[in-house]
């Protein structure tokens, strides 16, 4: 695109993102895992990209798994997929839940015909079974973790293949999390919702952790066993498999590489392997000035381990990211990380993986973009709810530096028959192996969450996380009121459930109550696993904390008050950081908006909505971190200076001082210390200094250049954070901004981002108070993700913005997305075009077919009924008393553990 194109469409209201050719230092790419590994070039494992092209039937289909059963009337999907478009409030289990089938038609290259092939599958939801070509190769259980399917020699260059899935998402008690969807606080959805990758390699290779079925071995095995004066030693554990038909004798190179490439250490090791056999080595590297890993420095090496032939030639190559740290906890010390005591509180979030439409069929750039998210609202640590989680989600956590709590499927349900248990046992093995070497991992929650299991059951699963993690530095963690609790490494409980809060309210007879474990007979450390919720009764679930983003600016600030610090008892910021360090951090319930199955109301708590749109609250957590070389400070303003807003200006701040300037007179100032909390950065209230009328007299005045509030934050005397709202004025213009954090999509008919859709003022200004609709048009080599029947397009404004997810194609090129008002006229704000690029896809891929958002169905919203039917209205009460049995059950159980009776 030309320099005089550029302007003129810019002059003409287009905004245009610039090209990669336009900004190459700008560009962003997220480096993610393939099947478990970091990939090698030219080392002699391919790994293919196999989520383009699948037929797709949601329902029953007689013998589909018959390589000559006619699918042509089947739509054509790509994975990540969710069986349907899901709405923004799909809570109420509303899903879809049964039977689905795809199907893939493909052939391969006579380049790996005669290699050992497998195809991985990230998650399927729920039970499944994969033929080829008509022939059952593999049955799975469980919908969070992956699995591998052995296509050895069944393969034929050129040939058509058929591999049939059969996934059914539907409820079934015998594997975790085992609960009746209806009864469950969050939503399976289903499909094939994460990655699947055909990996081919030669005879002689590294083998996969997952699917290896070695107790702490398979694959690789990385950790940093000692850090002196910033030398550092790590060792290498390596399982060779060879199934060759004869002895093999190989050499096994490991080596370490810095975030530029350099060679920092490396070692040879000589390896004799029987044939259909493994063998295992272990090598310590040493790392001179190691540069370590933490969440302010997430500094990250590069282990390559290549085994080569007798003639020198690589015959197998894989790679991890290595992050040189030491975590311990100590007791009534705290939390040490690379041998000192961590400075501040580790505070963070709990985290589902569904998202607007899509459900839990995130692509890998969302996943990176949830993380970068959350790292930016001021988070230091995630914790699993409550399942582990998509695979380029923990690669994003190590590149980011945020601390991840992984956790077992499960939540409030045991199963007395024994194959429940042994799947959650194997659930444990299984995400213990796939995860061990990520340096984000902090601790592993074993349990099942909320539930009342078997006496032996706590001891167990500590157990099997030590024997996969035989050495220092594998933490596990349960809740204090769990049975077995004494058996783990670190609790959960509350700041006041602890004894430790020493505010007003810390000595009354209702604290008192609650108190469930005693700080000095207490010699773990302790974490709050889930603070912020506060509902009236645990049916109805009404909570200052639930707050949806679209109620508005009184509504969030309620919220924020909750989380920050309340006038009542508990847990908060200001609250978790009365603690002494024995009590190492709490993570919020929730991260984002999600949805829920046994309740009708998504859980509206999040800090950000299901579109990842922020709320107050999210600027609240994002002025908690201190400045540093890699936080800048920053000033924001909670007020939207409309007729409705708080006469009460709320401010929040890293600095350490605030000036306001209310409507170009008023100069106020405060110093958040002055308020005598320990909260890392109170916020700042200044009190009944708006008023309308005032607004109102100077607009009417004709200066309106002083109708607004600045306020600037000083650090050391200095203004060094500015921060101006203006009041919207007449709706003008459309504008779109594409929610990326400078990420790139890439043309590999997976990834989508975000489309932001604002109605502002002619001056960029968001009118809040607007109930217009945008119709959202895309042009060129992208798509409109939600359905046609869905709420996606047209879409209503909430609190002044519309969003649109904009999904690639394969083919790279311009994107081009318009929104209108649905009402269009002479006087209605001009629409808005955004311009943006992708870039070629970098995976290898195999596909045959290729998939469009047209795919998914959405949920029908048509209810047919006889108004008149005696005989229904009896089934609809019946059917309404069997929910509130349910509800009850739930909330019964709920107060049980939470010890509330």
């Amino acid at each position: 695109m030309s320099r005089f194109v550029f302007y003129l469409l810019s002059l003409l209201g287009v905004l245009i993102v610039p090209f990669p050719s336009m900004a190459k230092n700008n560009i962003l790419l997220s480096e993610y895992s393939k099947a478990g590994f970091f990939e090698v070039k030219n080392s002699g494992r391919e790994v293919f990209n196999f989520n383009v092209g699948w037929r797709f039937l949601k329902g029953k289909a007689a013998l589909a798994e018959l390589s000559d059963f006619d699918d042509s009337a089947w739509e054509v999907v790509n994975c990540p997929h969710g069986l349907e478009w899901i709405s923004t409030e799909s809570s109420g289990s509303n899903n879809y839940q049964g039977e689905a089938w795809y199907r893939k038609h493909f052939s391969i290259e006579s380049s790996i015909e005669n290699k050992e092939l497998s195809l991985y599958f990230e998650a399927v939801m729920g039970k499944c079974k994969v033929w080829l070509d008509g022939e059952l190769l593999a049955e799975h259980f469980g919908g969070f973790l992956p699995f591998s399917v052995n296509l050895t020699g069944k393969l034929k260059a050129g040939k058509n293949h058929v591999l049939a899935v059969w996934a059914d998402n539907s409820n079934d008690p015998d594997y975790p999390p085992g609960k009746a969807q209806d009864v469950l606080d969050f939503s399976y959805f289903g499909g094939i919702y994460r990655d699947v990758w055909l990996v081919a390699k030669n005879a002689v290779f590294v083998s996969d952790s997952n699917n290896a079925g070695i107790v702490a071995g398979g694959g690789l095995f990385v950790r940093t066993t000692s850090i002196a004066d910033s030398h550092a030693s790590i060792n290498i554990q390596a399982d060779i498999r060879n199934e060759s038909a004869k002895t093999e004798n190989v050499q096994v190179l490991l080596l370490l590489k810095d975030a530029d490439g350099q060679l920092v250490s490396q070692s040879a090791v000589q390896v004799k392997i029987d044939s259909h056999s493994s063998a295992k080595i272990n090598k310590d590297l040493k790392v001179e000035q190691a540069s370590l890993w933490s969440p302010a420095n997430p500094y990250l090496y590069r282990l390559e381990v290549l085994v080569q032939n007798k003639k020198k030639e690589t015959i197998d190559g894989v790679a991890t990211k290595v992050g040189v740290r030491i975590i311990d906890f100590r007791g009534k010390e705290g939390f040490f990380l690379n041998n000192k005591p961590y400075q501040g509180k580790l505070m963070g979030v709990n985290r589902h993986q569904d998202h607007a439409y899509v459900g839990n069929a995130l692509p890998n750039l969302g996943q990176w973009l949830d993380a970068r998210i959350l790292k930016d609202a001021g988070c230091d640590i995630i914790r699993a709810a409550h399942y582990p989680v998509d695979p380029a989600f923990m690669d994003a956590c190590d590149a980011l530096g945020l601390f991840y709590i992984v956790a077992t499927p499960g939540w409030q349900f045991w199963n007395e028959k024994p194959i429940f248990a042994q799947r959650v046992f194997d659930d444990i093995r299984n995400m213990v192996r796939r995860d061990r070497n990520h340096p984000c991992v902090l601790m592993w929650e074993p349990i099942l969450n909320e539930t009342w299991y078997p006496d032996d059951f706590a001891q167990k699963v500590h157990q099997l996380v030590h024997e996969e993690y035989p050495y220092q530095g594998a933490f596990t963690v349960c809740d204090a009121e769990a049975k077995g609790q004494e058996h783990f490494d670190v609790i959960y409980s509350h700041p006041f459930e602890s004894g430790f809060w020493s505010n007003k309210y810390a000595n009354t007879p209702e604290n008192v109550k609650k108190l469930m474990i005693h700080y000095e007979k207490e010699n773990r450390c302790i974490f709050t696993r889930e603070w912020g919720d506060c509902v009236d009764d645990w049916n109805s679930h009404n909570s200052p904390s639930r707050v949806s983003r679209g109620w508005g600016e009184h509504a969030q600030l309620v919220q924020v008050n909750h989380y920050a610090n309340p006038d009542y008892i508990y847990t908060c910021w200001e609250s978790l950081h009365q603690t002494p360090p024995q009590h190492v951090g709490g993570a919020l319930w929730h991260s984002f908006d999600h949805q829920r199955g046994y309740h009708p109301d998504p859980f509206y708590g999040g800090i950000a909505d299901v579109f990842r749109q922020p709320k107050y609250s999210y600027y609240l957590f994002a002025s908690q971190r201190d400045v540093s070389e890699n936080n800048a400070p920053m000033v924001y303003i909670a007020h939207e200076m409309t007729p409705f807003s708080e006469k009460d200006v709320t401010v929040f701040t890293n600095c350490e001082e605030v000036r306001l300037i209310v409507l170009g007179k008023d100069t106020l100032t405060q110093k958040p210390a002055d308020q005598g909390l320990k909260m890392p950065h109170p916020m700042v209230v200044f009190k009944d200094v708006f008023d309308f009328m005032e607004l109102k007299s100077l607009n009417r005045q004709r200066k309106s250049s002083q109708a607004c509030l600045v306020a600037e934050g000083f650090i050391g005397g200095k203004v060094v954070a500015r921060y101006e709202k203006r009041p919207a004025l007449r709706p003008a213009k459309i504008v779109l901004s594409i929610e990326n954090k400078g990420m790139t999509l890439e043309a590999n008919g997976s990834d989508f981002v975000t489309v932001v859709a604002s109605v502002t003022d002619a001056a960029g200004n968001v009118k809040r108070l607007n109930n217009s609709t945008i119709r959202f048009d895309v042009e060129g080599e992208g798509e409109l993700l939600g359905g046609a029947e869905n709420e996606a397009n047209p879409r209503k404004l909430e609190w002044g913005t519309a969003p649109a997810l904009i999904r690639s194609m394969l083919k790279s090129g311009v994107i081009k997305v318009k929104a209108s008002l649905i009402d269009e006229g002479i006087n209605t704000p001009v629409a808005g075009e955004l311009v943006f690029e992708t870039i070629p896809a970098r995976d290898q891929m195999i596909y045959g077919e290729t998939g469009h958002a047209t795919s998914c169905n959405s949920v029908s919203s048509e209810r047919k009924e006889t108004d008149n039917s005696e005989l229904l209205m009896k089934l609809k009460q019946l059917e309404a008393e069997l929910k509130e049995y349910k509800l009850r059950e739930v909330e019964r159980q709920q107060q049980e553990f939470e010890g509330k009776k």
